[in-house]
């Protein structure tokens, strides 16, 4: 690509250069987020994993300055109107944005000298007004909350809006703070000056969708999917044979990449497909250490597999063949098969449709583990649902209780499980399944004096939370539909295309004074209020109309609604038998309520968690166990 042009500019920025001072708009049509959790999570680990490799826990912040660069690519901008307009990169940059954010909140917590130098990054002060360096007024408010720890509702807010605040939340769970502890300055200083990339500035919008157009259309290099496939061909010496596999490996990467339209989803699936199969080694938890298998795989597997080609037995035809032309084509079926499953709703497969609504971005590889070429069809799907439910139940004992489950930190927990079931069968895979939800008795509902966790008993929503209890609710709300002899409607509860979406209700309304004789102080009501035992979830226009209403009040338009909604009235205790059997089946202290009060919230509390005994039950793996064998 030549273009001989004196207005177009391309120059290598660092973070710190490119930020300081400076705000970015984006043309109406290109103002999607789109980020999903694997994309910010990828970016973590990579940024983590490249840090790691430089620091040590003796270094002075000084020595940052020699420690390895990181680069993050190209962004191209076109400056008109005295505003500078991303044409190519604002998912990067506002990616950038938001762990900038993150490390501005913990750097001040612990009141370290980078929150000055962060800040700048962040905003600039416009005649006294908070300027934020992606300049687009719908989000505003949600930065704007982010930045200064105030709370903020991304329900019923623009999509982009919404996957923000969700990619923010992403961040918080990847515990980064807490990993680097002491460190946590050398990160930042080195994330602002020794991560860069190549920013392509233009006063023309032509020339900058141009150079765009070619960027994205002409010259690409090799990929780490095309590099590998040229490895595995090379020993192949029988033409045909050769063309063929060519062939098969260039149909599975274009079904691959049909599945989501997502780029490089043939690169995810290799490396999930790679992890679970073959990882042997991680990298040691301390300072200094260095990448190993689990690490190599997520950012050079194509290298990876060459210098592992003795340990995975390949390098000669009949070997590499069998890769191209059985294992690969295997584990892309099974890996599609996941996919479609985590976005569509399928019977015998719902959890993992589950653990993907709670941005589990390790279940692929997981799900891959246990897997072998030689089993069938059904085999793979009875495994991939055991291990799913396994990864149900483990994920929400844990966010009961406040405990991370974002993508760094379980990283290691996730390739201990992978090693641990790795090619099993389908009876020894459900035994370990059950053997390790048996030994994990520091995490339940109930919570364990031992960890000094309360489980559900301390359940509100805050940032981290809102998100689990949603799902949480929608789970509870479904099972007791369908139940009682109604439809399985979980994807309609989270569905937030609806006209209508569910949201979050409060039973108790937002008036302190109207309840000042029940709770201690403000603070006290807000932590009752927002407890799980007194959410529901309602049709946003429901939610809306009984905002200040009372519990008397509302509890007439609950029993009309949901039945969990509906269980605090009257109404769905007569004429329901199969409502009834549901209740005596499972003896659900299901009754209705005409006070709601702290007495009524404590009962409901230990409903719920029978409820979630019921439904996050190991028994589900016996019973699968038991539907295997018919």
């Amino acid at each position: 690509m030549v273009y001989i042009m004196n207005n177009i500019v391309p120059s290598f920025k660092t973070v710190k250069q490119l930020l300081q001072g400076e705000s970015f708009d984006i043309d109406e049509y290109q103002r999607e987020y789109k980020w999903e959790s694997k994309h910010i999570n990828e970016l973590l680990s990579d940024l983590s994993g490249k840090f790691k490799n430089n620091y040590h826990k003796t270094d002075e912040t000084s020595a940052v300055s020699n420690y390895g660069e990181y680069f993050l690519g190209s962004i191209i901008v076109s400056k008109r109107n005295g505003k500078n307009y991303l044409i190519d990169g604002q998912q990067r940059v506002t990616s950038l944005t938001l762990l900038l954010i993150y490390l501005y909140r913990e750097c001040k917590e612990r009141s370290l000298e980078t929150t000055g130098i962060i800040a700048p990054l962040i905003y600039s002060d416009n005649f006294g007004t908070q300027q934020f360096n992606i300049d687009i007024p719908e989000r505003a408010a949600v930065i704007d909350a982010l930045f200064n720890g105030t709370n903020f509702n991304p329900d019923g807010k623009p999509e982009s809006v919404q996957t923000i605040y969700a990619r923010y939340q992403d961040i918080i769970e990847s515990c980064l703070a807490e990993e680097f502890n002491e460190g946590l300055p050398h990160f930042a200083y080195w994330l602002l000056n020794r991560v860069g990339l190549i920013e392509i500035a233009t006063n023309n919008d032509n020339h900058a969708y141009a150079i765009f157009e070619t960027m994205n259309d002409r010259g690409k290099p090799l990929s780490p999917v095309d590099m590998l496939k040229a490895y595995l061909l090379a020993p192949i010496s029988d033409v045909e044979q050769r063309k063929m596999a060519n062939t098969l490996w260039k149909r599975e990467v274009l079904d691959l990449l049909s599945i989501t339209g997502e780029q490089e989803e043939e690169s995810t699936c290799i490396k999930a497909w790679l992890r679970a199969q073959y990882a042997e080694t991680i990298r040691e938890r301390k300072a200094g250490a260095i990448d190993k298998d689990w690490e190599q795989v997520g950012t050079v597997f194509h290298r990876w597999v060459r210098e592992n080609s003795k340990r995975l037995q390949l390098g000669n035809q009949v070997n590499n063949l069998k890769w191209i032309n059985h294992d690969f084509p295997f584990f892309a079926h099974a890996y599609k098969r996941i996919i479609a499953a985590s976005t569509t709703y399928t019977l015998g497969l719902e959890s993992v449709f589950y653990n993907a609504h709670n941005d589990f971005t390790w279940q692929p590889t997981v799900l891959l583990a246990s897997l072998t070429p030689e089993d069938d069809d059904e085999t793979v799907g009875r495994k991939i649902e055991a291990t799913a439910i396994f990864l149900d139940i483990w994920i929400m004992r844990r966010v009961v209780n406040y405990i991370r489950v974002g993508y760094s930190t379980v990283s290691y927990a996730m390739y201990l499980l992978c090693k641990q079931i790795r090619r099993k069968p389908l009876d020894e895979l459900i035994t370990i399944l059950i053997t390790e939800l048996a030994n994990d008795n520091d995490c339940s509902f109930e919570g364990s004096v031992a960890r000094s966790r309360k489980g559900m008993w301390d359940w509100c929503i805050n940032q981290f939370s809102r998100r689990y209890i949603y799902h949480f609710l929608a789970r509870i709300t479904a099972f007791l539909e369908h139940g009682a002899g109604g439809a399985d409607n979980f994807p309609d509860l989270i569905d937030r295309s609806r006209k209508n979406p569910f949201d979050i209700e409060h039973i108790i309304s937002d008036s302190y004074e109207k309840f000042s004789n029940e709770y201690e102080n403000a603070h006290s009501f807000q932590e009752w209020r927002n407890w799980v035992p007194a959410l529901l979830l309602l049709p946003a226009d429901v939610n809306r109309s009984l905002q200040a209403q009372p519990y008397e009040e509302k509890v007439k338009v609950y029993s009309g609604q949901n039945l969990l909604a509906a269980s605090l009235s009257e109404t769905p205790y007569v004429n329901r038998p199969q409502f009834r059997a549901l209740r005596t089946e499972f003896d659900l202290k299901l009754e209705p309520l005409t006070v709601f009060k702290k007495e009524q919230m404590e009962e409901r509390c230990q409903l719920l968690i029978d409820l979630a005994n019921v439904i996050w039950s190991p028994t589900r793996l016996e019973k699968l166990r038991n539907q295997s064998k018919v």
